[in-house]
């Protein structure tokens, strides 16, 4: 792929300067100029003419060499095409070595079954043991190509037409701050032709642009400080300051490098000083492709070379920075990295090594890979995936110094892209966005029950990454009640709210796998610590919360709440039968008494049945001053004139000590009350709800106060 790579290694350079009118042309004047051509490495007009000769005879000779063309203009839709019409009607195998880049040419056009056939194909009979590994990386690409995704958070897009013409663009970089790039063009819209470094106005020179809110704005040429007159000046590279700037100054025969070195001048900006040519790492070869970097704790310079020695076409090499722009020995990175094709465009970040190569196995021709460097070694180097990589040519990758932002160039069609001729031929520079994700926290807590705000409440915040849970921290608010945290991604957490008088409550979450940035917004409900009775089948409990009028029996809104308890209960045990009983103390007619605490079960029946429970499930009883109350240890605490076990009878009553005193016995034999007759044997009931008032908790000296004002 040596040859290829040096034609795409600049721009798509050409013009017709036919030698004579294409209508008096005969068949072997055709031809004779298209061979002229091809010497001249004039591929667009050696193309014209092929075709006219095509036209003439169907030599598919001329096919073939069609094919050859426009695969080295990068057009791969002309390639394919005019490669099958020679190898399809290749009987003896004659085309075979044709094959090898019909089938790179299908696999650029994103035809991957056809190319691995052609691939196989080739492989049964090639002889060439450097064309042969290639051959089997290619199938190996295809394959992945096949199931491969787009990576994830990934956005590229092209820098706009300030920026890229219809030629090719190269090797952008960001200056350190990443509000300006430098970047190589000719900047022009139509095919030219070079012939000699006289040209001057037709020569890829650097340029400069600034961010703007719009993107990308109008670029300005650097000067001749950078730009020297009848070189083509191109693939730029930074210091980590940015006060250093590495470059080509390259020669052109035709579309082919003759000429490489690279240079190094000191400045910022715009301004840069005169350009010398390193020491050290240019010879009698092709040098370019200079990126800077660290390797056992010293600077490095990497760069692309075809010097004697390597593993096949161009390698990449490095050279240890001496200062002066003096470098050390060039040193081959070796064959984990380099291979029997192309290694080009290297770029360094914090240990990690950037490149493309049209050798390892790719979506398309040349794929942008990464290697990491651990001190000692390089690792194999990945695929950078779909996305960063196309099935045509990607190259020139960076990243900036937050790794978020930076640059490819590719000649991937669509996007954005406009080709001098055809629609791969030319390389746009790309913008690349890696998501900038971040997450982090915001906790609330609230009452369960009232879904209040709850303060006073403290929140912890525990990494369960590793095996052994860490605390991040704990905060508390006496006033408020948000906690917010800033999180790691790729990380797990349990999130635990704690206040007294409650239960906790516990929320894990994860931050794994975010495409985007992410806020968690988690609520914590904290539960009113309770006391817990069970109430067995026949054990009776209290509703303490029903007042009726004197000598009434309509349901007050006071009394709501604890009808509502006895509702809820009623839907969690749909076989539940209960006998909803109403008492009045002694004093009065017992017929009297019996009647009104009827009617007063029967209300609270009724206030039931509206809401759903079905009648046959509530037997209402009136038991009027029959059943005086028994005090349990509860009442006895609140009650200090009355011990657990005593029964308010009408007698006992009449022995107290003060008119409150049996004022209040009194109080306490009216009452409603319900119990199991049906059913489950047993339930657990949250005392706490017996003595809450709306949402606000009764403390038992409010409640006392509450239930002498509503005697009755």
């Amino acid at each position: 792929m040596r040859n290829i790579f040096s034609i795409i290694a600049l721009l798509c350079l050409a013009a017709p300067s036919w030698a004579q009118p294409l209508n008096r042309a005969t068949y072997a004047s055709m031809i004779q100029t298209a061979e002229e051509q091809v010497q001249k490495q004039d591929y667009y007009n050696a193309i014209e003419w092929y075709e006219k000769s095509y036209d003439e005879r169907k030599d598919y000779d001329v096919a073939l060499q069609l094919g050859y063309l426009n695969f080295y203009i990068r057009d791969y839709r002309d390639a394919s095409r005019w490669f099958a019409r020679a190898i399809r009607r290749d009987k003896k195998g004659e085309y075979n070595e044709a094959r090898f880049y019909y089938a790179q040419a299908l696999k650029m056009n994103e035809e991957y079954d056809e190319a691995i056939e052609e691939f196989k194909t080739y492989l049964e009979s090639a002889t060439d043991e450097a064309k042969r590994e290639l051959a089997e990386a290619e199938i190996s690409g295809a394959e992945f190509a096949k199931i491969a995704r787009d990576a994830d958070g990934l956005t590229i897009s092209n820098a706009g037409r300030k920026i890229n013409s219809s030629n090719s663009e190269y090797s952008p970089v960001l200056a350190p701050g990443g509000d300006a790039m430098y970047y190589a063009s000719m900047k022009f819209d139509e095919l030219v032709v070079i012939e000699g470094k006289g040209d001057e106005d037709f020569h890829v020179k650097i340029y400069t642009s600034q961010k703007t809110d719009e993107g990308w704005g109008e670029p300005s040429v650097l000067d001749q400080q950078i730009n020297r007159p009848g070189y083509h000046n191109a693939n730029i590279a930074l210091s980590k300051d940015g006060r250093r700037m590495y470059f080509n100054r390259q020669l052109l025969v035709g579309n082919e490098v003759s000429e490489s070195k690279i240079y190094v001048s000191e400045g910022s900006g715009s301004s840069w000083g005169p350009a010398d040519e390193v020491q050290g790492i240019n010879g009698d070869y092709i040098a370019k492709h200079p990126a800077v970097g660290e390797l056992f704790g010293k600077e490095v310079l990497f760069f692309v070379s075809d010097m004697d020695g390597g593993y096949g076409g161009f390698d990449l090499y490095y050279a240890t920075y001496k200062g002066d722009g003096i470098f050390g020995d060039p040193v081959n990175l070796g064959p984990k990295l380099n291979t029997a094709g192309d290694e080009v465009t290297p770029f360094y970040r914090d240990g990690v090594l950037y490149f493309s190569s049209d050798g390892h196995p790719g979506l398309g021709g040349l794929d942008i890979f990464n290697s990491v460097w651990d001190g000692t070694i390089w690792s194999e180097p990945a695929n950078m995936g779909k996305g960063y990589n196309s099935s045509v040519d990607d190259q020139y990758f960076m990243l900036d110094e937050e790794g978020y932002t930076g640059f490819l160039t590719s000649n991937r069609p669509g996007n954005g892209s406009k080709s001098v001729k055809g629609r791969t031929c030319c390389d746009d520079i790309y913008n690349v966005s890696l998501k900038v994700i971040t997450a982090d926290l915001v906790a609330t807590v609230f009452d369960s029950e009232t879904k209040k705000q709850l303060s006073g409440a403290t929140v912890e915040l525990i990494d369960l990454t590793d095996d052994t849970p860490a605390s991040i921290g704990s905060k508390s608010n006496s006033s408020g009640n948000a906690f917010d945290w800033p999180l790691e991604l790729d990380q797990m957490y349990r999130l635990i709210a704690t206040r007294d008088d409650y239960f906790a409550d516990t929320v894990e979450f994860h931050t794994e796998g975010l495409l985007d940035s992410k806020t968690f917004q988690l609520e914590l409900f904290l539960d009113p610590a309770p006391v817990y009775i069970t109430l067995s089948r026949e054990e009776p409990i209290e509703l303490e919360n029903i007042y009726y009028d004197f000598d009434d029996d309509k349901i007050l809104s006071d009394a709501e709440q604890d009808l509502q308890l006895v509702l809820e209960l009623m839907a969690q045990y749909p076989d539940m039968v209960i006998e909803l009983s109403s008492h009045t103390d002694a004093r009065g007619n017992d017929a009297y008494n019996r009647a009104l605490s009827q009617r007063r079960a029967e209300s609270a029946r009724r206030w039931l049945i509206e809401r759903g429970v079905e009648r046959k499930r509530i037997q209402a009883v009136g038991y009027g001053e029959t059943q005086p109350k028994k005090i349990s240890a509860k009442l006895g605490a609140e009650y200090d004139f009355l011990k657990e076990g005593d029964e308010l009878t009408e007698a006992f009553i009449n022995t107290l000590e003060t008119e409150e005193q049996k004022e209040a016995a009194h109080q306490i034999n009216r009452r409603t009350e319900f119990k199991i007759v049906a059913g489950p044997t047993s339930i657990k009931i949250e005392e706490r709800r017996l003595v809450r008032k709306g949402a606000t908790e009764v403390k038992p000296e409010q409640q006392q106060q509450e239930q002498d004002e509503k005697k009755n």
